[in-house]
């Protein structure tokens, strides 16, 4: 099951049953199992689309795709928070409390 996105047409020539649940647009029907059909992961999968395009303009390296996800993770939880100023704050106090790492070994480590 996916969206209606254009892109996942050639998951049935791999051998895959697919079945697209479209959301319905402003003045179309609702499709009523697409509401149903897992609503949040509709709505997560939505958001990193929305952010993807807004954030990169569509374009991403697949190389650092993690870390990409990383960041939008971060902002989602971050987009309540009421404390959003010391975000400086602690970024200062984990840089003096934590010890410098190399370039290699933050490498090693992420596998970049």
């Amino acid at each position: 099951m996916t969206d209606g996105l254009k892109s996942y047409g050639c998951l049935a020539d791999e051998g895959y049953e697919h079945n697209p649940m479209r959301k319905a647009y402003f003045g179309e029907d609702q499709d009523p199992d697409a509401d149903e059909l897992l609503p949040r992961v509709h709505r997560a999968i939505s958001l990193v689309k929305r952010w993807r395009l807004g954030t990169y303009q569509g374009r991403l390296d697949h190389k650092y795709l993690d870390a990409y996800l990383n960041e939008c993770i971060f902002r989602f939880n971050r987009r309540t928070s009421r404390a959003r100023g010391l975000l400086f704050h602690r970024l200062l106090e984990n840089s003096i409390a934590v010890e410098p790492a190399p370039l290699h070994k933050i490498q090693a480590t992420h596998k970049i």
